[in-house]
């Protein structure tokens, strides 16, 4: 709490994250909201919570609004947080700057997850859509070719009626793509160890085993969370099952698929790949990723960018407005799950 001009005493908001990204999270209406009920300073947000000052800002703060860029809240420093009463994430995962202290005090901790998850789920929806109608490879022989391709065409393995997509993992993002896919006429299979069949069924698809996804759909969409369980989830076996044209979809992150084995596949243009993560994030100069005609490879561009980081700000904003106003948060992050999720 920090003291008005007027004597009032006033919440206040610390900002964590890297400099730059608070004008580009928090439009001029946005900001509005917030300072109409804390105190808050967007031209300085906390990068390190070991100085003095840092420390000092810390104790005043009700709130910890983190971002990308955050420094690390652990034992340390949340000892100089005694009046916190909420960790608002304006970013997906969290595991990366809040320690177990946080949880082990009981701090509510919030997530703008969904928010993010918006924009992946969008993505992955168009990059289905343009695998199933081959529009990756046609583009490339188009610009080769430079004749019409359309007519002389024949090729009954293109195009997206009845073709069967398949997602491993009903994470926040797998189940928004899900409810994306329902008004086409794919059929839909799902992997997910916590999931039922029953619920499988609810979010639209069929529940089926590891290997029958990868042997059975034409699309296989990545959507499970970077554990050391999922560590080279995607392995030799399941990517040589593939059928042939089949197309591997990763948004999720590069340590879910043996990179070696799926490059040994894709070498024999078999089967395609739409990468926006890999294992290095950003592949190495020489590796065949960037070269193969297969491979549709983009610079992890599928979360929030540009004008969509201002859905993550709202959200945020919206959390940091219902612990100071005493309601529940909306997007809570649960400590019980969090080994389990992104």
């Amino acid at each position: 709490m920090t003291a008005s001009d007027s004597g009032q005493v006033r919440a206040r908001v610390e900002f964590a994250m890297f400099p730059d990204l608070p004008p580009r999270l928090f439009p001029p209406p946005v900001v509005e909201r917030l300072r109409r009920v804390a105190e808050i300073d967007l031209g300085d947000p906390l990068t390190e919570f070991r100085s003095l000052g840092a420390q000092a800002r810390l104790r005043e703060a009700d709130v910890l609004l983190t971002g990308w860029g955050s420094p690390r809240l652990d034992s340390a420093a949340l000892v100089h947080a005694a009046g916190l009463k909420a960790v608002v994430h304006a970013a997906g995962t969290v595991k990366g700057h809040l320690g177990p202290e946080v949880f082990a005090r009981g701090v509510p901790v919030s997530s703008a997850a969904d928010a993010n998850a918006v924009p992946v789920a969008e993505y992955t929806l168009a990059m289905i859509l343009l695998a199933g109608k081959g529009v990756p490879g046609l583009a490339r022989e188009y610009r080769a070719a430079r004749a019409d391709l359309r007519l002389p065409r024949r090729d009954l393995t293109i195009g997206n009626y009845r073709r069967t997509v398949g997602l491993l993992g009903a994470s926040k993002i797998g189940r928004r793509v899900l409810a994306l896919l329902r008004p086409f006429d794919f059929r839909v299979l799902l992997c997910d160890p916590y999931v039922d069949a029953a619920t499988a069924g609810d979010l639209g698809a069929t529940l089926v085993g590891l290997p029958e996804l990868f042997a059975t759909a034409d699309v296989v969409s990545l959507h499970a969370p970077a554990t050391e369980e999922t560590r080279g989830l995607v392995s030799a076996g399941l990517l040589a099952s593939m059928a042939d044209g089949a197309t591997l979809i990763n948004t999720a992150r590069g340590s879910l698929v043996d990179e070696d084995a799926l490059i040994k596949e894709l070498r024999t243009g078999r089967i395609s790949a739409v990468l926006d993560v890999t294992e290095p994030e950003i592949p190495a100069a020489g590796s065949p990723l960037w070269e193969l005609p297969n491979v549709v490879l983009t610079p992890h561009v599928a979360g929030a960018l540009g004008n969509e980081l201002h859905r993550l700000g709202e959200s945020a904003a919206d959390e940091v407005l219902r612990v100071l106003t005493g309601r529940s948060l909306r997007h809570p992050v649960d400590p019980a799950v969090l080994a389990i999720t992104a």
